[in-house]
């Protein structure tokens, strides 16, 4: 089959309009949850601020902020904050589609890149200021990276073989450039990836998978366990820096039973009708996916895919038993391999359904040839109409008249109904209470309740990051707790005063409003650090509340000195 250019720019293309289109569909929401609003406020402080911080918090998520520094310096706004994300997703949509492209067949891209868009998780993280959908944009490249690099390496007209004379073929000048510029870019785009996110470091294990399905020869074990070994120095300094930092993944538990399955729907769709036919189109892909191809050293839609969606997500699932480290977003990258099958089940079924066509055709001519008609040339398979004819691909008859890529159209038609069936998911999800908290709507809050000049308590000192956020909301306000500021301080919150200073300074106070997270006011939570103890205490002791006004994720209560016993 020839491949036209003009094809697969088409099959790359659309994917990549049709995912910026979705993502930028509700993008300003009106309200930043607690983890954009970390990466709002950390990336507006200067270079040297930023660059204190990583050493005590937050280093996984350094080059994410450095990236994102001068975004905002342009413009310090929410669609600033999420338009990366938002461009990383329409390149991952691109990427994966050109992956379907180059190891099946243009229409396979097109389809394969057009699920990635529509698919629910994927339009969620294209709105979400954090580093993950850039993530998942530097897998997919590393991927097809991976797959040119391997090309180049076989010498491209796969002759790659498993002979070991091989390496004493002489190859020329411009074939051993093509090499090294091959895995050098690779192991560039994943030792960016696994920068901005430590836990990308699995595609390593994903793309070693690949080359032992492929049956890749010795020299491309080799050249890829350089480019694998470049990028585990390049990850160590982070990684040491990063352990130290372990208590920022104290919240997550061991994945539950139901962990695989939520991941499950999630990669392929929460809807039953879209979930069902996802698998099976799956399920045909892989049906006997590793037979030995023509060539040794060829890689295939199975190969790449079937190792990316799995072994990422299993891994980290499998030392979450034991050490916490699992969360449906660390693994968005392997979301990728879901598609790409899906588009190659699709493409066997449309080659099975042209071959009983064929067949069908054939036996109505023979028929009538034996009853002394005339051939019918319409279901004359010969030269031009087999399945790997040069009609084009996804050329069809329907009554008799010839329709060029009804087989592409007709799948493209059945990804747009999965739109459909899905869009009130979508729609959902645009919705700010579908985040774990809207710290605008705390902000206005306060804006309407408090007065210049009030006395404010955030218990703990986390809650000030509605504060950090949204500032005007608290204009005017007094931080009863602040010692010295967030990015003068070099943490996340800011550094707080001592319990005895804090007793002196509530001493004084006739009022105090608090903004507490809900898990602080209920009575089994006992604070390790001395200060929220000292909060907690003395408020419950000597103030009364007096109103309370609670939003999603954050409860503001006003406390008024109790009067003197008589």
């Amino acid at each position: 089959m020839v491949v036209k250019r003009p094809q697969v720019a088409v099959a790359v293309l659309v994917p990549v309009l049709v995912m910026f289109g979705i993502g930028l569909w509700g993008i300003d929401r009106g309200g930043m949850w607690r983890d954009e609003a970390v990466t709002f406020q950390v990336a507006r402080r200067s270079l040297p601020q930023i660059w204190q911080l990583l050493h005590s918090v937050d280093a996984v998520h350094g080059l994410y902020y450095l990236l994102m520094h001068p975004v905002l310096a342009l413009h310090p706004g929410e669609v600033a904050l999420r338009l990366p994300s938002l461009c990383a997703a329409a390149a991952t949509a691109g990427l994966v589609a050109a992956l379907g492209a180059r190891l099946a067949r243009p229409r396979v891209g097109l389809w394969a890149g057009l699920l990635y868009a529509v698919t629910p998780m994927a339009g969620h993280f294209a709105q979400e200021g954090r580093s993950y959908a850039l993530v998942a944009a530097g897998v997919a490249a590393s991927t097809l990276l991976l797959a040119r690099a391997v090309t180049a390496d076989v010498g491209g007209d796969g002759t790659g073989g498993g002979d070991e004379d091989q390496e004493d073929v002489p190859v020329g000048r411009l074939a051993r450039h093509a090499r090294v510029v091959g895995w050098c870019a690779y192991g560039g785009v994943v030792a960016v990836t696994v920068l901005l996110h430590e836990f990308a470091v699995l595609i390593l294990l994903a793309h070693a998978a690949t080359l032992a399905l492929a049956r890749m020869p010795r020299r491309v074990w080799r050249d890829w366990a350089c480019a694998a070994g470049a990028v585990l120095l390049v990850l160590l300094p982070l990684a040491l820096v990063s352990s130290g930092q372990a208590e920022q993944v104290a919240w997550l538990r061991p994945p539950g039973g139901g962990t695989v399955e939520r991941l499950l729907r999630s990669f392929t769709g929460p809807t039953q009708l879209v979930l069902g036919p996802y698998l099976l189109l799956i399920a045909l892909a892989l049906r006997h996916p590793f037979t030995p191809p023509a060539r040794r050293g060829e890689l295939s839609v199975p190969t790449v895919a079937l190792p990316l969606l799995l072994l990422p997500p299993a891994a980290l699932i499998a030392v979450s038993r034991h050490w916490p480290l699992y969360d449906d977003r660390y693994v968005l990258y392997a979301l990728a391999g879901a598609p790409l099958l899906a588009a190659a089940g699709a493409e066997r079924l449309v080659l099975a359904a042209r071959r009983v066509g064929l067949a069908r055709r054939e036996a109505d001519g023979l028929m009538r040839g034996g009853l002394g008609g005339a051939p019918d040339p319409a279901s004359d398979a010969g030269p031009g109409l087999g399945p790997d004819s040069d009609r084009g691909p996804g050329s069809g008859l329907v009554r008799g008249v010839r329709v060029p890529y009804a087989a592409t159209l007709a799948g493209v038609l059945t990804i747009t109904l999965a739109f459909v069936s899905q869009l009130p998911v979508l729609r959902e999800d645009r919705d700010p209470a579908r985040r774990p908290d809207n710290l605008a709507v705390v902000s206005a809050a306060a804006a309407q309740r408090m007065d210049p000049g009030d006395p404010v308590l955030f218990l703990p000192s986390l809650g000030r990051r509605s504060a950090l956020a949204y500032p005007k909301g608290f204009h005017g306000t007094r931080d009863i707790a602040l010692e010295e500021p967030a990015p003068v301080s070099g943490t996340l919150y800011g550094r707080e005063t001592g319990p005895d200073e804090l007793r002196r300074r509530l001493a004084g106070l006739d009022r105090v409003w608090v903004v507490a997270e809900p898990y602080a006011l209920k009575p089994a939570w006992y604070p390790s650090d001395p200060t929220e103890r000292v909060k907690l205490t003395v408020v419950g002791e000597e103030f009364v509340p007096r109103a309370e006004f609670v939003r999603k994720g954050s409860i503001l209560r006003l406390y008024v000195r109790r009067a003197p016993a008589m």
